[in-house]
């Protein structure tokens, strides 16, 4: 089915594999040995023991090459489970402090875009996320290394641990982003409660929240989101993996949808989390029973919710209204 992921961090997209090939190609000493013990590494109290793995890991990650392999790794993946277009994230912070230049990182991932748009008719684009624990000048300084490739980017995002971190301590730099004419989405809602949700909508004014689970804290909250149509590009079997649900019985986001939400389903870092975005629809449609029609409104709201240009979006509309006219007779309800 034709859809759009909204929600991929490409460092952790890098599988098993392709990280100890890296590290062997970097000569870069990691502390695990084969893919089993690696693998083994994943198993995350919560989202800063996932980070601290997930940090450590972005040090294979040196060469423009290296930014190509592990892009191009994922939208193949991406590409046979039937996305069309992905909007992918990247914290140039984690690579830039250590060394590696913001052209390094930047060329390779764009090499890595423009095989696929070739090769696969994939399209994507870029939104570079500021880590929530540095500061609020680290994240201008982030902007201004940015700006040669500005008219390259689709915008600027806030990622990272939550707690202690609200959003209101980027508002500057958001306001800033926005005057420059960038989109803008924020992390909030995941561990973070419902106040930092209504932090990145009234004080930073994103275009979409990402996760924004915690929402369902605030009935005035989700009334406000689903009136504005503010989408939430929520990742399932990442919030498993991270102990934010206990399982998708748990999970918040059949009231998203009731409170009438545009909710998206997403991988988030798919290598870490055991799940690509098709396992995310099929593991909710089996957890919750949905008709076929559910599964084509979350593809619609994908692209309903991506930064496609208007031509674009209505073509790729267009193709899942196609996909549905040709698909079983269940199919055609939606």
């Amino acid at each position: 089915m034709p859809k759009a992921e909204l929600h991929m961090h490409i460092e952790g997209s890098i599988e098993p594999e392709l990280f100890l090939q890296l590290a062997e190609r970097n000569a870069v000493q990691v502390p695990w040995s084969d893919v089993d013990t690696l693998r083994a590494a994943y198993d995350f109290r919560d989202l800063q023991s996932f980070l601290d793995l997930y940090y450590d890991g972005c040090r294979v990650l040196v060469h423009a090459q290296d930014f190509h392999d592990v892009t191009r790794a994922y939208l193949r993946r991406a590409h046979a489970d039937g996305v069309i277009h992905a909007e992918l994230f990247l914290g140039p912070q984690g690579h830039t402090s250590r060394g590696v230049a913001m052209a390094t990182v930047l060329e390779g991932v764009w090499a890595a875009m423009r095989e696929a748009q070739r090769e696969d008719g994939l399209s994507s684009g870029l939104i570079l996320l500021a880590q929530r624990h540095r500061s609020e000048a680290e994240a201008f300084e982030l902007l201004e290394q940015a700006m040669p490739w500005a008219e390259h980017l689709l915008g600027f995002g806030l990622g990272g641990a939550e707690v202690g971190h609200p959003p209101s301590k980027f508002e500057r730099f958001f306001a800033h982003c926005r005057s420059r004419g960038m989109r803008v989405v924020a992390h909030a809602g995941e561990e973070g409660p419902a106040s930092y949700v209504r932090e990145a909508v009234e004080l930073l004014q994103v275009d979409r929240i990402d996760h924004g689970n915690a929402c369902v804290d605030d009935e005035a909250l989700l009334r406000q989101l689903a009136e504005s149509r503010t989408p939430l590009t929520v990742c399932p079997l990442s919030n498993l993996r991270l102990n934010v649900s206990d399982s998708l019985d748990t999970h918040v986001l059949p009231r998203l949808l009731q409170a009438g939400l545009c909710v998206t389903l997403n991988s988030d870092d798919p290598s870490f989390f055991g799940g690509y975005i098709n396992d995310n629809f099929l593991q909710c449609q089996q957890a919750y029973g949905w008709a076929p029609s559910q599964l084509v409104e979350l593809a619609r709201n994908s692209l309903d919710a991506s930064f496609l240009p208007e031509p674009q979006r209505r073509a790729a509309l267009a193709r899942l209204d196609a996909f549905v006219a040709r698909a079983p007779r269940q199919w055609s309800a939606a």
